[in-house]
């Protein structure tokens, strides 16, 4: 029976990152992994392909709207979508084939099948074929990742009413698609449709779009995907969702304290982007004793230790944002904790980052959390339409805005709507990470002509003015 220092049971970004650190730390290590490649749901049905399909429709809606701007003369643009489809499958091919080269070159021993925890050292794992074998182990980490979310009367069959793994498979891009949730992954699947020419519908039950994210955010931004002719019904809830042959009626009522009247949608595909919530089928948890909290989470503790000595738990499996950068770090850490070492995630600096056009990134607190905290605040913003790249790119849409502390200048929050957000939100982390005041960023300087100039303007709005407004 094979010894190990460490059992993973799911390859997703926390799950094969904390397997290769404890590998590179000196630890015999194995993984469990019930999908055929490795990933999880991240590199497989998630974030890798829908960013693969968001920049080839990007590029898409730029040859249609702003290459004769440029002196570019090529014509209408025609769509081949089982060609945007191959490209994505070569993509996710090309990035899970990496986590398994990843593992041999780590001397990490993959296992194949359901992974089931019998108890402290034990993991059982169930092949395809249905033979077991049975994993003996200093420790185990769950790292088995989320799940789509269900929405109550309604049935996916990811043919007409899909969930995101459906939307990144539709055999044609729909006339009308209607999407149930504004948060990120309906906002970004949503926005690759409208791109491609459908007739897109948001109906999110909160009274604004990107829910936690900062309310001025949230407002100006979805002024722009309007603009580009996405619709949008908020405080509404979908109740129920009817074939009628090859259309679907889409039945929604207001929600809570809503407004808006009862209606009935007409739709060719739905999309239901509720939310994830985390896998723990299966995995004989509460057999081993290990303790769920009151949404299905595994409970843990700062140091990843569940209730049960020697099984452990990263991700989106518990507790925080359900993003793989987070569970990526995690895995980090405990693989050093694991190794004697003091690893450590700082949670207040963890970005985020909606992969729409325009961009949207985020880290630290948003202007509502710092005014419910009762934290005195000093905010800083920049128009991307006074940045002089933005201009050249026909990229003005958005701002950076930076929120510091009215005492100390620390910085406590930056949020950018923009073309390349999610790079460059990353200067923000770093500051913040160490701890850095609105001037550290504001006198650092920065390249000319770059976006990321916005992102210096608005830190001096912050503790001085801004130059070039």
């Amino acid at each position: 029976m094979p010894q190990y220092d460490l059992v993973v049971i799911g390859t997703g970004p926390g799950g094969y990152v904390c397997a290769i650190k404890a590998a590179q730390l000196g630890m015999k290590v194995a993984v469990v992994e019930k999908r055929a490649t490795h990933g999880g749901t991240c590199l497989n049905v998630g974030c890798i392909p829908s960013k693969a399909l968001l920049h080839a429709s990007e590029m898409f809606a730029e040859a249609a709207h702003n290459f004769e701007t440029f002196g570019i003369k090529v014509g209408k643009p025609k769509l081949d979508w089982k060609q945007m489809l191959a490209h994505k499958e070569k993509t996710v091919e090309g990035n899970v084939s990496g986590i398994s080269f990843l593992f041999k070159k780590n001397k990490i021993d993959a296992h194949h099948g359901t992974g089931k925890v019998l108890g402290a050292g034990k993991v059982e794992v169930k092949a395809d074929d249905g033979s077991t074998s049975v994993l003996e182990t200093k420790n185990i980490v769950i790292a088995t990742g989320s799940d789509v979310m269900p929405l109550p009367g309604v049935e996916i069959d990811e043919k007409q009413i899909v969930s995101s793994t459906g939307a990144l498979e539709l055999d044609k891009v729909p006339n009308r698609l209607v999407v149930v949730g504004a948060g990120v992954i309906g906002l970004e699947l949503g926005s690759v449709y409208a791109r491609l020419g459908a007739e897109v519908t948001f109906v999110e039950f909160m009274d604004k779009i990107l829910g936690p994210m900062d309310g001025d955010v949230s407002k100006q931004f979805q002024r722009m995907l309007k603009k580009q002719g996405m619709n949008f019904k908020l405080s509404s809830k979908v109740t129920a969702v009817t074939k009628k042959g090859k259309e679907l009626e889409v039945t929604v009522e207001p929600a809570a304290g809503g407004e808006a009247a009862a209606e009935t949608l007409a739709a060719d595909v739905v999309l239901v982007a509720i939310g994830r919530k985390p896998y723990t089928d299966g995995l004989g948890l509460k057999e081993a004793g290990v303790e769920l909290d009151e949404r299905g989470r595994v409970k843990t503790d700062d140091h990843y230790r569940t209730s049960v000595n020697g099984i452990y738990a990263i991700g989106d499996v518990i507790a925080g944002p359900m993003l793989a950068h987070k569970a990526e770090d995690e895995g980090v850490a405990l693989a050093e904790m694991l190794a004697g070492q003091a690893g450590h995630v700082n949670y207040e600096v963890i970005p985020g980052v909606v992969y729409t056009q325009p961009e949207v990134a985020s880290v630290g607190k948003t202007e509502e959390e710092l005014k419910a905290a009762g934290i005195k605040y000093k905010a800083g913003k920049f128009p991307m339409t006074a940045n002089g790249r933005a201009k050249a790119m026909l990229q003005t849409d958005g701002f950076v805005k930076v929120l510091a502390d009215a005492e100390s200048d620390r910085v406590l929050g930056v949020h950018i709507v923009g073309f390349g957000a999610g790079e460059m939100i990353h200067e923000a982390a770093v500051l913040m990470e160490f701890g850095g005041a609105s001037e550290d960023l504001g006198r650092t300087c920065h390249a000319h002509p770059t976006i990321s100039e916005a992102v210096k303007e608005a830190a001096l709005a912050t503790f001085a003015k801004p130059i070039h407004i």
